[in-house]
């Protein structure tokens, strides 16, 4: 197993919306997500990282698509993900929010996850405006019917990583959980620092 990191833009990141797109529903099937999703939709989403400030790094096993991580400048997102910040007055121009990672399970636990992170900081710093990273993750209670008995958050990475939770700044995104016959809303909990 041979594992590398890069970053996809134009053509390249075209060619590999569909194994993107799988990816993602793969990954985000488990919990905390439990999301259900489809390619068609996923290929429509990941299309926007084609925009020139955005990022998709991907990993790969070879020439398989195994993760990837995106981000884009926060003021280029959509309300529900910037209300949090406008709520508090901040200005949006220097935070560059990261949209997600995903990782096939097998390839966890092998320095990808840090590599992710630090792909997307570099890129943040290299655009030159922005000062703060975002993300956010799932809020799940602790007794979901769904939690695995050996599920470990990701949270101690992310501390370790530099980031806190914002204090007030949660929002709610919307998708259709496994065996759920509509979207239903979920809190989303962001997380933040100040980029080195």
């Amino acid at each position: 197993m041979k594992l590398s990191v890069r970053r996809l833009t134009g053509e390249a990141l075209t060619a590999r919306l569909d194994d993107l797109a799988r990816l993602r529903i793969e990954v985000f099937r488990d919990f905390p997500y439990l999301y259900d999703g489809d390619v068609a939709y996923e290929r429509k989403y990941l299309s926007r990282y084609l925009a020139p400030e955005a990022c998709l790094i991907a990993a790969f096993d070879g020439e398989s698509v195994v993760g990837a991580a995106t981000g884009t400048p926060m003021a280029s997102e959509a309300d529900y993900v910037t209300a949090p910040f406008r709520a508090r007055g901040e200005d949006l121009e220097p935070i560059f929010y990261f949209g997600e990672s995903v990782l096939q399970r097998r390839y966890r636990g092998q320095g990808v996850g840090v590599a992710f992170f630090d792909e997307r900081e570099a890129h943040a710093r290299a655009l030159g405006r922005f000062r703060r990273a975002v993300f956010c993750g799932v809020v799940r209670q602790a007794d979901h019917p769904a939690r695995p008995a050996d599920y470990v958050p990701l949270d101690d990475f992310w501390r370790r990583r530099g980031y806190f939770p914002i204090e007030g700044a949660r929002t709610e995104f919307s998708w259709r959980d496994i065996g759920e016959a509509a979207e239903s809303p979920k809190i989303m909990q962001y997380w933040g620092r100040t980029l080195p």
